[in-house]
């Protein structure tokens, strides 16, 4: 999903655009399956995009919306067709690879019992040798024998080369393509995903080994402002500034995240409450800090605030809950007149 696409659904205009997507979908007479929803909500949330003008080019023609036609549609243009796309590709790659292995593997066993063969015959034909030329005869025929099996070897281990070489350059690509799937584009934090993945991994390891876990969440305050007033590019630039100061603090084995369309997360491993604190007040001060620009016309937008609220992990607490709480502390410095850091566990127990 992108940026701005992303960004709308978590705003109040959200509402307005899915009501926009159903009534071109009724309009256009395509169903709406989840798949075609997302397609369309990209296309009417980026109407210059790709996507929006490959639609409007297939509905001007009357040209049906198969199921087919949504597959390619979406393996093309939405991100996580294309990520699906490349893990497939990956996958045809690596089958290929294994396959040749296993070929030479299996030719290196012909050629070696081969070889084997030729030894247990010549030494049947030593003992029955009754003359010196019978065996300069079984000589010869082991030298060959033993040149052609260096020979196989030598192309074997080439092959097994190259198959090596095909298969550390995969787990690279792999390994890229994982990456992309668990960072957000636009602010090159954690995503969501890798998000929920590392905070349930946390809170797996704090139960079992121990330790202090903290979360904190972050939200921009008044960015529906920024977004309405300079729009969304100037918004992705706010976004982009916030997460540059949060990526500085959160080095590991702290970890940060883009959580939302304007909201971020941190998790703090073996803290202290008064060392968390101490660092959030350091994000929020930074960022509060500085005077922003508008890049394109040089604007003064003027200074950004964060709010903030953190928790510290309960013992058996779940994720879940976890989060539910650090998300109180963020409303509680959101009501206290936002631009602070809210401690979960200094609010009223009514909070």
């Amino acid at each position: 999903m992108t940026a701005k696409v992303e960004t709308t659904l978590r705003s109040p205009q959200a509402y307005g655009l899915a009501r926009k997507v159903i009534d071109a979908m009724e309009a256009a007479g395509v169903w709406p399956t989840p798949l075609n929803f997302e397609l369309w909500t990209h296309a009417l949330g980026e109407p210059e995009s790709v996507l929006a003008v490959e639609i409007q080019r297939m509905t001007a023609a009357g040209q049906p919306f198969t199921e087919a036609v949504t597959d390619g549609l979406a393996a093309e243009h939405l991100p996580r067709g294309r990520l699906t796309e490349q893990i497939r590709d990956a996958g045809r790659v690596l089958d290929r690879e294994l396959s040749s292995v296993s070929s030479v593997i299996a030719e290196a066993h012909r050629s070696q019992a081969a070889y084997g063969q030729t030894l247990d015959q010549a030494a049947t034909n030593i003992e029955a040798a009754a003359d010196g030329d019978g065996l300069q005869t079984i000589v010869s025929g082991l030298t060959t024998a033993t040149r052609q099996a260096q020979h196989e070897t030598e192309s074997l281990e080439k092959k097994l080369e190259v198959s090596t070489q095909e298969v550390v350059r995969l787990r690279q690509h792999l390994e890229m393509v994982r990456r992309d799937a668990m960072t957000d584009a636009l602010t090159d934090l954690a995503n969501r995903k890798a998000f929920d993945e590392h905070l349930a991994a946390a809170c797996k390891h704090a139960e079992t080994e121990g330790g202090a876990l903290t979360l904190a969440v972050l939200d921009i305050d008044f960015f529906k402002r920024f977004n309405d007033t300079w729009g969304h590019q100037t918004g992705d630039q706010v976004l982009r500034y916030v997460a540059s100061v949060l990526g500085r603090t959160a080095a590991n084995p702290r970890f940060a995240a883009r959580y939302g369309g304007e909201e971020f997360a941190i998790v703090f491993p073996y803290e202290s409450v008064a060392m968390v604190e101490a660092a959030l007040e350091n994000v929020r001060t930074e960022i509060a800090s500085r005077s922003l620009r508008r890049r394109s016309t040089n604007d003064e937008l003027g200074a950004v605030t964060v709010s903030a609220g953190f928790a510290v992990r309960r013992r058996g607490e779940t994720a879940s809950a976890f989060l539910e709480r650090a998300d109180a502390a963020l409303y509680a410095s959101k009501r206290g007149g936002r631009n602070r850091v809210s401690c979960a566990e200094r609010l009223p127990k009514a909070a």
